[in-house]
C-alpha cells in the first residue's frame, strides 16, 4: 500500500525560491460553426433519398471527451426520427469505461448522452458478431446490438492520435475497426502494438464496411479552443478518403505549447475525457507507446500532474509518461479502470507509477532537481490546465523574453508570485 505522506528530508531542503509568472495568451484558429442543428440537417439531405421509414439504426458514440458532442448526437436523433427512422445509441469504445456494459453507459452519461437526453435508447453491451480475418489472423468483430441493426451510424472526432502517426489515426475508420470492435475488438487489435496499427487499423475497417450496413459516419474536426470547426456526415464510399483529408485538416489547428524549451511543465489535470493518452503527446511529445512522430512541440525536462479530471473517474492512463505526480493523484486513481486499459492498449508504459510527491510544492521542487544545470529561481516553468485547453497559461520569467518575440503569444499581466495554501497545494487557476 502507498504511504499517505512520503517526506524526502534533503539536506539543504527540497524548496528552491521560484521565479515570478505571467499569464500568457496563446492564439490560434478559432473559427467555429455559428449552428450545429443547422450544420447536421445540411448534411443530412444528402441521404434523403434513403428510405429509413421503421428502420432501426444504431448509432456509435465513442468514450472521447468531445465537447459539443451532447448536441451533435442530439441533431442526428432528431433528424433519423423525422425521416421515419428507429434510432438508438451503442457504445463504441473498445475496453473504455473499465470495460463493462455499466462502465460505457456511465461514460456516455457523463457527456450528457442518456435516453431521457436523447429521447431514444441507449443499449450497452460487449456482445460481438465476428466478421472475419485480416493479416496475422486478427479477427474483426462489431456490436453485436449495431451489426443486428438495419443501419450504423458511427460519431467520432477526427484528431491526430496519441501514440502512432499513420494516414488513418483517431476518427472514422478507427471508430470502425476499435470502437465499434468492443473489447474484444481492441484487444485483437492492440495485442500486435501500435506499430502495426498503420496497417491493421485500414483492413479492420475495410472488413466492418464490407460486411454491415453503415449509412453514414459523423466526422467531427475541432478548433484549438474545442469547438466545433467542422461537421460533416461521410457517405461509406468515402470514409478512407474523407478520413485521410480531414485529418490533415484537423492537425492543423489542434493547440499547443508555443514556446522554444521548458523546463519544467505542470499540468494541473489529465484524464480519458481530454485525451485518449490523458494527457496528449501531440503537446508534451511524449509517448507511452514510443512510437515516432511527436517531436514538433518544445523539448520538455520533466512534467508534473497534479490532479484527475472528474470525468477520467479514475482512470489515469498516461501517468507513467510523467515525472512526478501527487497524492492527490494517486487518492483519486481507480486501478482497476487504469490497467484494463493499459492492459488492452498493450502500452504498460502509461501506467507506470512516477515519482509521488506529497503536495504540489513538493512536485515542483523534485522536478526542478531532476533537471541538470537549472537553478530554482531561473527554471522555464510553464503552468497548463491540461492538453486541450491552452489558449491561457502561465509562463515563468525566464521565458518572457521569447513570448515577446512570438506574434501568436501575448503577456496579459504583470509577474506574480506562485503561492501555495498550508497544505502545500498550488493557488489560483490557469483559466
Amino acid at each position: 500500500m502507498l504511504p499517505s505522506s512520503i517526506p524526502i528530508p534533503l539536506p539543504g531542503g527540497l524548496h528552491g525560491s521560484l521565479p515570478k509568472f505571467v499569464p500568457v495568451a496563446q492564439q490560434f484558429p478559432t473559427d467555429a460553426l455559428s449552428d450545429i442543428d443547422v450544420a447536421i440537417a445540411s448534411q443530412f439531405a444528402k441521404f434523403k433519398n434513403i428510405d429509413l421509414t421503421e428502420k432501426t439504426v444504431a448509432i456509435g458514440v465513442g468514450s472521447r471527451g468531445i465537447k459539443q458532442i451532447a448536441p451533435v448526437v442530439s441533431a442526428v436523433v432528431r433528424e433519423l426520427k423525422e425521416a421515419g427512422a428507429k434510432p438508438f445509441i451503442v457504445p463504441a469504445m473498445g475496453s473504455h469505461g473499465g470495460g463493462s456494459v455499466e462502465g460505457q453507459t456511465a461514460v456516455l452519461a457523463s457527456y450528457g448522452i442518456t435516453e431521457s437526453a436523447m429521447g431514444v435508447p441507449v443499449k450497452s453491451s460487449l456482445e460481438v458478431v465476428e466478421l472475419g480475418r485480416i493479416v496475422l489472423d486478427v479477427p474483426v468483430y462489431c456490436d453485436r446490438l449495431a451489426y443486428e441493426a438495419d443501419h450504423i451510424v458511427i460519431c467520432n472526432r477526427i484528431k491526430p492520435h496519441t501514440d502512432y502517426r499513420a494516414t488513418h489515426e483517431s476518427g472514422l475508420i478507427k471508430m470502425l475497426a476499435i470502437g465499434l470492435g468492443k473489447h474484444a475488438g481492441a484487444a485483437a487489435l492492440h495485442f500486435h502494438g501500435f506499430s502495426k496499427f498503420a496497417e491493421l487499423v485500414p483492413a479492420a475497417g475495410k472488413v466492418i464496411l464490407e460486411n454491415t450496413d453503415i449509412l453514414f459516419g459523423v466526422a467531427l474536426v475541432e478548433n484549438a479552443e474545442e469547438d466545433l470547426r467542422h461537421v460533416e456526415l461521410v457517405a461509406p464510399d468515402d470514409f478512407f478518403s474523407r478520413d485521410a483529408e480531414l485529418l490533415k485538416d484537423a492537425a492543423s489547428a489542434i493547440p499547443r505549447l508555443l514556446f522554444d524549451a521548458i523546463d519544467v511543465l505542470i499540468i494541473d489535470q489529465i484524464g480519458k475525457d481530454i485525451s485518449g493518452a490523458g494527457l496528449d503527446p501531440n503537446v508534451t511529445g511524449r509517448t507511452a507507446s514510443g512510437e515516432p512522430g511527436f517531436d514538433s512541440g518544445p523539448p520538455i525536462g520533466r512534467i508534473i500532474i497534479r490532479d484527475l479530471t472528474e470525468k477520467t473517474e479514475g482512470n489515469a492512463t498516461g501517468i507513467g509518461v510523467a515525472d512526478v505526480i501527487t497524492q492527490r493523484v494517486v487518492s483519486k486513481m481507480d486501478w482497476t479502470k487504469l490497467y484494463v486499459n493499459i492492459v488492452t492498449a498493450g502500452v504498460l508504459d502509461g501506467g507506470k507509477l512516477p515519482i509521488v510527491a506529497d503536495t504540489d510544492r513538493d512536485a515542483i521542487g523534485i522536478a526542478i532537481r531532476g533537471c541538470p544545470g537549472v537553478v530554482s529561481n531561473q527554471a522555464r516553468i510553464v503552468r497548463i490546465k491540461n492538453t486541450l485547453e491552452l489558449t491561457m497559461v502561465w509562463a515563468s520569467e525566464g521565458l518572457i523574453a521569447g513570448v515577446n518575440s512570438n506574434a501568436n503569444q501575448t503577456i496579459l499581466a504583470e509577474a506574480f508570485e506562485l503561492t501555495f495554501d498550508e497544505s502545500g497545494v498550488l493557488a489560483g487557476s490557469v483559466f
